[in-house]
């Protein structure tokens, strides 16, 4: 399945409302599930507000749980798509 790795901070809605976070992330986690995906989150200091890491059954998936986590208000978001050292290798020895 292909990995993601998600960039979060809270906008302004989501700082007033931050008391909610582990609750939405166990939201968003239910929602991850249905999709047949899944979402592991970890609360961050420094840049970033929080990092999760997803795997999806394939882009178009992911992308619907990314536009539901906007759709909330309470972060923005950046993806990066990420791949395994042995997928990294499948893809190395066909250089």
């Amino acid at each position: 399945m292909p990995h993601y790795i998600i960039l979060g901070n809270w906008t302004d809605q989501g700082i007033r409302t931050v008391k909610e976070t582990t609750k939405r992330a166990e939201q968003v986690k239910g929602l991850a599930s249905k999709l047949g995906a899944k979402l592991d989150v970890y609360w961050t200091m420094g840049q970033h507000d929080f990092v999760a890491f997803a795997e999806a059954p394939n882009d178009e998936t992911y992308m619907q749980l990314a536009f539901a986590i906007g759709a909330g208000g309470n972060t923005r978001t950046t993806t990066l798509k990420a791949w395994t050292q042995d997928e990294t290798a499948k893809v190395v020895s066909k250089l």
